[in-house]
C-alpha cells in the first residue's frame, strides 16, 4: 500500500572509497541533512541496505557546545596530545579567538555556547571533529557560519590537508569547493540528480552546472569590485594584519539574539569572568520564619490561614471532647444516686439516656461536617498556595534579564519549576496536614491524661525536654541532607538536557558509555543525598518510638498501681487510651515536624527566584505610550551610549555617538569582540545601558515599556528559531493575520510550495525548534514572519548563511524589495554582503572605527573598512 507522504529519501545509491571526498549540494530542504542523519542510523530504513566500515566524526549545522572550556568542548573526553591539539587549533582557525577569550582555551563557555559567537561554534565543533581521528567524516555545511576568507583557511588547511586519507562527506552552499571533490552528488527533492566529478558534470551542462555558472556570475561582479580597491593601493596582506589585525578567524559571525533566547548574547572578550556559571550554594540554619509567612500570604493571608487553622482546631477539639463524653458517660451508669465507682449498674436504664445519645450523636455529626469542611478547603487554599508561588516565579523568571539566564543554567531553573513545584503541590500539603491535625491531638491528649493524672505533667515536662533534645541533634543534618538532595538535581537535569540537544552527536562519536557512566554519577550522587535523608528521619523515628513507649510504660504503672477509689477506672480506661494512642502519634508528630520544615525548603528554593529575580523594566509605561504608528521614519540616534552586559564586567560599547538616518541600509562589521552584536542587544534594550541613551524617531527609548519598543523592531538571526505548534502558530502567534497575508509571505520566502506539500498545510506540525524542517527552511519561515510584523526597523545576522546560493540570490532581492523602506541594519559575516549599503558601520573596541559610504571607505587605503574587504579579496584568490 503506497504511503500517504513520500520518504524523505528515494533510490539513494551512492559509494564512498576509502580517503575520498564527497561534496554534496542542493537547493533548501533537498534532503542533505537527511542525507547523513540516514547514515548514521538516525533514520527509519524503508528498503535498500547500508553498509559503513569506519568511525564516524560528525559536525552538525548547528554546532552542539556543552558546558564546560573550550578544551573541553574540543577533547569531549580524550585525552590531551598537546602536539596534535595544537595543530588542530591552526588548521580551524581557533588562535585568533583563543588570543582574544579572557583565559584562553580555559575559558568557560555557557550553556548551548550562548557567549560564542556562530562562527567561534562551528569551528570549535570541527576542531572536535579532527581531534577525533575517526574514520570517516559527516561534516554538515560547516562553513557556512564563518567568513569567506576563514572558510577557504578550513577547507585546505583542515579538510584537503589534515582529514588527507580520511573519509568525507561535505554537505555545502559555498559552491566554489566542490569542483576541488572527488565526487559531488547534486539532491533535488530527496532523490540524487546528478553525481559525478567536477568536470564530468560541467560537460553534462545540467542541473549542477547551472548552479555554478550562476554563482560564478554572482562573484565575479563582487570580485571586480574588490580587485578594484586592491590594485588601486596594492594593499598587501602584511599591511591588512597591522591596520586591523585581520587573521585567520578575524572577522567572525557575532552572535545575535535569537527569538527563543533574545540577547544570551556577549562578545568574547567581555561575557566571560572570573566564573560564568556560579556554583549553587544551599541555605544554612533553620527554615527562616519570612518562608513560612510568604506561604501563608500565598495561601490568601493570615486570616484565611486562621479559619483552617480553627477548622481543624474544633475537629480535633470535638474528637476529643467525643471521647471524653462517651467516658463521663459511661462512668454516669444508670444514673442512681447509690451508683458507686465499682458498680455504675446498667447505662440503658439511664433515665437521661436519650440527653447523653443526642449530645454523642450530635458531636459525631459536628467531627464529619468540620471533617468535610477541612478536607475542601485545605486542598483550596494549599493548592492556591502552590499555584500563586509557581505564577509568581514564572513571570519573575520569564521578565528576568538576559545576565540571569547567562549565568543560571537550565538545570537548575528546570529543578525549581519540577521537583520543587511538585514538593510544594503534593508533599508539603500532604506532610502539614497531618503534622497539624496530630499536634493538636497531641496537645489535647496531653491535657486529657494531666486532667486525670496531674503527675503525668512532670513526665511530660521530661519528655519534652528530651525530645527537644532529639530534634536539635537530629533536625540540623536531616534539613541540610535535604537541601543537599535538591541541589544535586540540578546537574542531573542540566546534564539530560545538555544530551538530548546533542543526542545526533553522541551517537555519531559513539559515546553514549561516556554521557550514561556520568549520568549514573551524578544521579548516584543525588540518590545518596535522598537516602541519607530518609535514613535520617527514620533514625529519628525510632528514638522518638523510644521515648513514646517509655512514657507509655510510666501511664501504665500509674494506672495498675493506682486505687480505683481515687480514679474512676472509666477515667483510667481513658488515660490508657490515649497514652497507647500518644505512642504512634507523639513519634510521628515530631517526625512529620521535620519533614514540613524539609519540605519548606522547597518554598524557600521558590523564593529565591522570586525574591531574588530582578526583573527587566515594565512591559508598558503609562505616563510614556508611543502611537500606534511609531516609529515612522526609523531614524535611530546613539548619544554618548555606553553598555556592558553584567556588574563589573567590562564596557562593551564605549560612547557610542551616531545617527542611522530613517530608511536606510546599514552595514555593520568589525571583528570578533569589537560590539556590532552588541547593537543588537542595545536597541532592543536586553541590557539597559551603563550610560547615555538611544532615540528613535525622537523617542527615548528607555522611557517607554519593553513590549512597546520591542514589538516595533524584527530581527531575523542567524540560528532560527521555531517552537512547538503550528506552521500558522510560528508565523502569526497572536493571529494578527489572515491566512491570505500568511501564505503571501510565505511565497515570497519561496517557502508555499514545501507547505503546501505538508499534511494540514498551515496548520502543519512543527516539532520542538523546528526539527522536522531543515536549517534553510528554518531561516526562510523566520523571514517570512519578519515580512508579516513589517516593522519599521529590522536587524539581519546572516539571515541566509544557511540557504543555497540560488534561493539566496532570490531572497536577497526579496529583502530589498519588502524592505526598501525599513531602516535595516545588517550585521555582515561576509563583507560583499553589505557592498551594496547606503553606508558601513565598522566597530572596532566597542567604538565607531569608522561610518560612511562603502565608497568612500574604499577610497581610504588606511581605513578599517579596506583592511578587511583586502583580507577576505586576498583569502580567495
Amino acid at each position: 500500500m503506497e504511503s500517504e507522504t513520500l520518504p524523505t529519501l528515494r533510490n539513494i545509491s551512492l559509494t564512498l572509497p576509502k580517503g575520498n571526498l564527497l561534496g554534496v549540494c542542493g537547493n533548501v530542504g533537498s534532503g542533505k541533512t537527511s542525507l547523513i542523519s540516514s547514515i548514521l542510523e538516525q533514520m527509519h530504513l524503508l528498503q535498500g541496505s547500508f553498509t559503513a566500515d569506519g568511525t564516524f566524526a560528525y559536525v552538525s549545522q548547528q554546532a552542539w557546545i556543552f558546558h564546560g572550556t573550550v578544551q573541553e568542548n574540543i577533547l569531549m573526553g580524550e585525552p590531551l596530545d598537546q602536539s596534535k591539539y595544537d595543530r588542530v587549533l591552526d588548521v580551524c582557525s581557533l588562535r585568533a579567538d583563543l588570543n582574544i577569550f579572557p583565559y584562553g582555551d580555559q575559558t568557560e563557555i555557557g550553556e548551548r555556547g550562548l557567549n560564542l559567537s556562530g562562527g567561534q561554534k562551528q569551528r570549535i565543533s570541527v576542531a572536535r571533529a579532527v581531534y577525533s581521528n575517526k574514520d570517516i567524516y559527516l561534516l554538515d555545511d560547516p562553513l557556512s557560519a564563518v567568513d569567506a576568507h576563514v572558510g577557504k583557511h578550513i577547507f585546505e588547511e583542515c579538510i584537503k590537508k589534515e582529514l588527507q586519507g580520511k573519509s568525507i562527506i561535505l554537505i555545502t552552499h559555498q559552491l566554489q569547493y566542490l569542483e576541488f571533490c572527488d565526487n559531488i552528488l547534486v539532491l533535488e527533492d530527496g532523490k540524487v540528480l546528478e553525481a559525478g566529478n567536477h568536470q564530468d558534470l560541467m560537460k553534462e551542462n545540467g542541473r549542477y552546472a547551472q548552479l555554478i555558472t550562476n554563482y560564478q556570475m554572482e562573484e565575479s561582479e563582487a570580485e571586480n569590485e574588490e580587485e578594484e580597491v586592491t590594485n588601486e593601493y596594492n594593499v598587501t596582506l602584511k599591511d591588512v594584519e597591522l591596520r586591523a589585525g585581520a587573521d585567520i578567524g578575524l572577522v567572525n559571525p557575532a552572535f545575535v539574539p535569537d527569538e527563543e533566547d533574545p540577547g544570551m548574547l556577549a562578545d568574547s572578550k567581555s561575557a566571560v569572568g572570573d566564573q560564568l556559571v556560579i556554583k549553587e550554594i544551599a541555605s544554612e540554619g533553620l527554615v527562616s520564619w519570612r518562608v513560612y509567612h510568604q506561604y501563608c500570604q500565598a495561601a490568601g493571608g493570615y486570616f484565611i490561614c486562621f479559619l483552617i487553622l480553627l477548622n481543624i482546631v474544633l475537629l480535633i477539639g470535638s474528637t476529643a471532647f467525643s471521647n471524653w463524653w462517651l467516658s463521663f458517660w459511661l462512668g454516669q451508669g444508670d444514673g442512681s444516686a447509690n451508683s458507686t465507682s465499682s458498680n455504675q449498674g446498667d447505662i440503658s436504664q439511664n433515665k437521661d439516656l436519650q440527653f447523653y445519645q443526642i449530645v454523642y450523636g450530635s458531636m459525631v455529626a459536628v467531627m464529619i461536617s468540620l471533617a468535610m469542611i477541612k478536607c475542601f478547603f485545605w486542598t483550596w487554599v494549599t493548592l492556591n498556595a502552590a499555584s500563586k508561588l509557581h505564577n509568581t516565579m514564572f513571570k519573575k523568571i520569564f521578565s528576568s534579564p538576559m545576565s540571569f539566564f547567562d549565568t543560571t543554567p537550565a538545570g537548575r531553573i528546570l529543578n525549581r519549576f519540577s521537583k520543587d513545584q511538585e514538593e510544594v503541590d503534593s508533599v508539603l500539603p500532604s506532610n502539614m496536614d497531618p503534622f497539624l491535625q496530630f499536634s493538636l491531638m497531641v496537645t489535647f491528649t496531653i491535657a486529657t491524661i494531666s486532667a486525670v493524672f496531674p503527675f503525668m505533667l512532670i513526665a511530660v515536662v521530661v519528655m519534652a525536654i528530651l525530645l527537644t533534645i532529639i530534634l536539635f541533634m537530629f533536625q540540623r543534618s536531616v534539613r541540610q541532607m535535604k537541601r543537599m538532595e535538591n541541589i544535586s538535581r540540578s546537574p542531573c537535569i542540566s546534564l539530560t538536557t545538555s544530551t538530548l540537544q546533542g543526542l545526533s552527536t553522541i551517537h555519531a562519536y559513539n559515546i553514549r558509555d561516556n554521557h550514561i557512566q556520568l549520568f549514573k554519577t551524578l544521579n548516584d550522587i543525588n540518590s545518596n543525598h535522598y537516602l541519607l535523608f530518609n535514613c535520617g528521619t527514620r533514625w529519628l523515628s525510632f528514638w522518638l518510638d523510644f521515648m513514646a513507649c517509655t512514657m507509655n510504660l510510666m501511664v501504665s504503672l500509674f494506672v495498675v498501681l493506682s486505687s480505683n477509689d481515687l480514679i474512676s477506672p472509666s477515667l483510667k480506661g481513658l488515660a490508657l487510651s490515649y497514652t497507647i494512642q500518644l505512642t504512634g502519634v507523639l513519634q510521628y508528630v515530631v517526625r512529620q515536624s521535620t519533614e514540613v520544615e524539609a519540605r519548606f525548603n522547597s518554598v524557600e528554593r521558590l523564593q529565591e527566584y522570586i525574591k531574588g529575580c530582578k526583573s527587566e523594566a515594565p512591559r508598558h509605561i503609562k505616563e510614556t505610550q508611543v502611537a500606534q504608528d511609531w516609529p515612522k521614519d526609523g531614524t535611530i540616534t546613539f548619544q554618548d551610549y555606553k553598555m556592558r552586559y553584567r556588574e563589573n564586567t567590562p564596557i562593551v560599547l564605549n560612547g557610542l555617538d551616531f545617527t542611522i538616518r530613517g530608511g536606510e541600509k546599514l552595514g555593520i562589521v568589525g571583528r570578533t569582540g569589537s560590539g556590532k552584536s552588541s547593537l543588537g542587544v542595545a536597541l532592543f534594550r536586553l541590557v539597559e545601558p551603563a550610560e547615555g541613551t538611544i532615540v528613535i524617531d525622537g523617542v527615548d527609548i528607555s522611557t517607554i515599556g519593553l513590549h512597546d519598543l520591542r514589538s516595533k523592531l524584527s530581527i531575523i538571526p542567524q540560528d532560527p528559531v521555531l517552537f512547538i505548534g503550528t506552521v500558522r502558530y510560528n508565523l502569526d502567534p497572536f493571529n494578527n493575520y489572515n491566512d491570505q497575508e500568511i501564505w503571501a509571505a510565505l511565497e515570497k520566502t519561496y517557502m508555499k510550495e514545501s507547505i503546501s506539500r505538508l499534511e494540514g498545510k498551515l496548520q502543519a506540525t512543527v516539532l520542538d525548534n523546528g526539527e522536522n524542517f531543515s536549517l534553510g527552511e528554518r531561516q526562510l519561515i523566520c523571514m517570512a514572519r519578519a515580512l508579516l510584523r513589517n516593522c519599521k526597523i529590522i536587524i539581519l545576522d546572516e539571515a541566509t548563511a544557511s540557504i543555497d546560493a540560488e534561493t539566496d540570490t532570490l531572497i536577497q532581492n526579496t529583502i530589498k524589495e519588502a524592505f526598501k523602506d525599513c531602516t535595516m541594519l545588517t550585521i555582515a559575516h561576509r563583507i560583499n554582503t553589505v557592498m551594496y549599503s547606503d553606508r558601513i558601520l565598522v566597530m572596532d573596541n566597542g567604538e565607531v572605527a569608522e561610518l560612511d559610504h562603502p565608497d568612500v571607505l574604499k577610497q581610504r587605503p588606511d581605513s578599517l573598512f579596506s583592511a578587511l574587504l583586502a583580507a577576505a579579496n586576498t583569502m580567495n584568490t
